[in-house]
């Protein structure tokens, strides 16, 4: 197989070396997103059983203001409640019912969904608790964090942490195929097949296109 290299040679083998080992690196999370689209893309019906609990709770502390409160800020008074209740996740959104003073708060996490309805005038709460399968953990994988609810979305760290490893996998998805590429045109003997191949998935992926904006 003849390479033909027009750049330092120094250059390749960087290349050519940083695209085996980012690609090694990230496949599991590549593997994720690819396995977790047939759920998203067929809505998959869950193999496994879930288990839901209740549990009442009284006597809580409600920070003040709470039903005041708007966007991060009833997120992070509503966290307080959380505490109170042992229960960690993203909070996803915050229901507010003015004429009975209760706030219902959905969290998430994987493996566990999470409602707690809380009234604020009794300083109770009903804290509903569901296991979630594992077509649905990949699913909420491959969501999170996601456009919605943009002011308040990543108010739990491992959110946060999960959307910089998202990031992370476009970056190093980008550089494969644009190193990928580059690879490909130094060795000589690849170029017709490649350029084959590389037309087709053009002609492919722009039928699509079309086919759905026509």
């Amino acid at each position: 197989m003849i390479i033909w290299c027009p750049v330092p040679k120094l250059f390749y083998i960087w290349t050519r070396d940083l695209h085996l080992y980012f690609g090694l690196f990230v496949s599991p999370f590549v593997l994720l997103f690819a396995v977790s689209v047939f759920f998203l893309n067929h809505g998959r019906t869950p193999v496994n059983g879930t288990t839901t609990t209740q549990v009442a709770v009284d006597d809580l502390q409600v920070p003040f203001g709470i039903e005041e409160a708007e966007g991060m800020e009833r997120v992070r008074r509503a966290q307080e409640i959380l505490k109170q209740v042992g229960v960690t996740g993203e909070v996803n959104f915050i229901r507010y019912i003015p004429n009975e003073h209760r706030l219902v708060i959905p969290v998430v996490k994987p493996g566990v969904e999470t409602t707690i309805d809380l009234n604020v005038e009794a300083r109770t709460a009903t804290v509903t608790r569901r296991e979630t399968t594992t077509w649905e953990v990949l699913s909420y994988l491959h969501r999170s964090p996601g456009p919605h609810n943009a002011a308040i979305r990543g108010n739990w760290f491992w959110t946060r942490a999960w959307q910089w490893l998202a990031d992370m996998t476009v970056y190093l998805v980008l550089f494969l195929s644009m190193s990928g590429i580059y690879l490909w045109a130094v060795l000589r003997a690849e170029r017709k097949v490649g350029l084959v191949l590389l037309l087709a998935g053009a002609v492919s992926f722009g039928g699509i296109v079309y086919a759905v904006i026509a």
